[in-house]
Formats: structure tokens, C-alpha cells, sequence
């Protein structure tokens, strides 16, 4: 992480909004979910899947939350009367987790008892590391009445590989992802290669265990290193599947789909894109500079 990086990340309130919302423009569907309903018919018609979420996080108080629940109840049915192939993932601080646990798990219900009628599935995101014990408590809770209901694990952290092993005994429906955060040194890895080795690790266990594993990543290296543990396991096409960010290396999602395998795409919508994308930039350093870079060659 440079110096440069931290200083870009540090003055991002001084880069004008329209400026951010060009950078960003790829990466969200919109403000509206419209917007977001015809990206993903696009992408159902390109023979990919897609991961729906209504943007927000760190919710400050119980009405804003409830206002989140009919975000996403109202999301869940339009993608059902559209016909579109596609579940929706949500951040627990969107839903009160950090205000009131008992909260976050009525608020989550709602969202998956309608989701449950609509034949649809939720995934529960993974935050920062102050959520964390928060968000698998409440999977551990819910997940043996809701069969709908997932969860997400980072490679960053050096916790990972246990709460692997206790989502593996309940045969979760896991996507493992790298982190986007930076942590503390003592709760996470550093290094890249350790970081890539921790992830393939937790994809050959949890695939072991015989839980369906969503693959996350734009890393060509763990790419092949999935499809290596695919063959080992002995997985079909309808056991696991690879996730990709809208906007993101869209050669690569082509090539991950032209060998066989199902890609779905992240897409996001909403009217919180701003604060999204300056907490994601503030939290990885490393973004911003390449927002700033991108920003000089435009």
C-alpha cells in the first residue's frame, strides 16, 4: 500500500461527486431498480446469473433499517415477476446488526420468509471484522429453518479457516471471497500469496464437506486453482458456481463461462451509491489510487 494511495484515500470528501459517480458509473447498475432489473435481464440473456443488492450499510437507527426490509421485499418480487435468475445479498448492518442483533434476525426474516415464498435464496455478506462474530451468529441461528439463507467468508482473515470448519459441519451454502477490508495485522494476513492460499484451502475443505461453494474472485490464479479442486471433488456444473463484480475484468467472466462453468455477477443498485463508494474506497487504500489514476487517464 503506498503512501500515495493513503493520501487519495484520506482526501476522497475533496473529489467532486460527479467525479466519484463517473468512476463508479461501471461498477452500479443505477439509482433505480429499474435499472437494476434490465442489467440483470441482459445478463440472464447472456447466460449468466446474478447476485441483486440494494446498496447501504451501518444503519444508525431501527427506521432506517425497517426501510432497508422493503428495499429488499420489494426487490425480491420484482425480480420474481420479472422472471429474472437471480438472488439477492445483503450487508447485516443494513439490517440493524450493529444496533440490535434480536433486530438484524426479525429484520432478516422478513426478507428470507418472502424470499422463501418466491422460491428465491439470501446471502448474508461478510463485513468488516467487527461484524463478524455478529453475522455467522446470526447464520448459526437461522440457517437449520430458512434452507434459503447463505453466508460469505474471507480468506483475509486468520479466523477463517475455523469458521470454515463449522460451516462445513452444517453443510452451508458458502461464497468465499479474499476481503476487501484491511484489518489489524494481528486478526489478518498480509501477504497475497498467503491470502490466495488460504482461499483455495477454504474452498478444497468446504467442497469436502459437501457444502455448495460460490468462488469469488477476479484472480485468474485462484480461478485455475477452482477449477483443479472441481475436477478432485468430482463436482457437476450445479454444485458450485464462480461470482464476479459488475464492471469488473469482463474477459474474464466470459472465458469462466465459455469452460462450462456458472458465473454469476454482483449487482448493485441504489440511491446510497455515494457513501458506498467512499467507505469501500476509504477502506481499501489501494482503490482509491487507482480511482485517482483512472481519473488522470480520462
Amino acid at each position: 500500500m503506498s503512501l500515495i494511495d493513503k493520501m487519495v484515500a484520506t482526501s476522497l470528501p475533496l473529489i467532486p461527486k460527479p467525479v466519484v459517480r463517473k468512476v463508479a458509473s461501471p461498477y452500479i447498475a443505477g439509482e433505480h431498480i429499474e435499472d437494476l432489473l434490465n442489467v440483470s435481464a441482459q445478463f440472464n440473456r447472456d447466460g449468466y446469473l446474478v447476485a441483486a443488492a440494494v446498496l447501504g450499510e451501518f444503519v444508525s437507527k431501527p427506521e432506517e433499517a425497517e426501510v432497508a426490509v422493503q428495499e429488499y421485499v420489494e426487490l425480491l418480487d420484482a425480480l420474481k415477476k420479472r422472471g429474472i435468475d437471480a438472488y439477492i445479498h445483503v450487508k447485516p448492518t443494513h439490517l440493524g446488526l450493529l444496533l440490535d442483533q434480536a433486530l438484524c434476525i426479525r429484520n432478516l426474516k422478513t426478507v428470507l420468509d418472502t424470499a422463501a415464498r418466491n422460491g428465491q435464496f439470501v446471502r448474508m455478506d461478510m463485513e468488516d471484522s467487527p461484524c463478524t462474530d455478529g453475522t455467522l451468529s446470526v447464520y448459526h441461528k437461522l440457517h437449520e429453518s430458512y434452507e434459503n439463507l447463505g453466508i460469505v467468508i474471507q480468506s483475509r482473515l486468520r479466523r477463517t479457516q475455523d469458521d470454515a470448519k463449522a460451516l462445513g459441519r452444517v453443510r452451508a451454502n458458502v461464497r468465499v471471497c479474499k476481503g476487501i477490508y484491511i484489518e489489524p495485522y494481528g486478526i489478518s494476513y498480509t501477504d497475497p500469496e498467503i491470502i490466495r492460499r488460504n482461499f483455495t484451502s477454504l474452498c478444497d475443505s468446504l467442497m469436502g464437506a459437501g457444502c455448495y461453494v460460490a468462488i469469488a474472485t477476479h484472480d485468474e490464479k485462484l480461478v485455475w486453482d477452482a477449477e483443479r479442486l472441481i475436477d478432485r471433488h468430482g463436482l457437476s456444473a450445479e454444485q458450485y458456481e464462480f461470482q464476479m463484480l459488475l464492471g469488473v475484468l469482463p474477459a474474464l467472466r466470459t472465458v469462466i463461462k465459455s469452460s462450462g462453468h456458472r458465473l454469476r455477477v454482483a449487482v448493485p443498485f441504489g440511491t446510497s451509491w455515494y457513501a458506498y463508494s467512499l467507505r469501500r474506497l476509504r477502506k481499501n487504500p489501494a482503490i482509491a489510487g487507482y480511482v485517482l489514476r483512472s481519473m488522470l487517464k480520462g
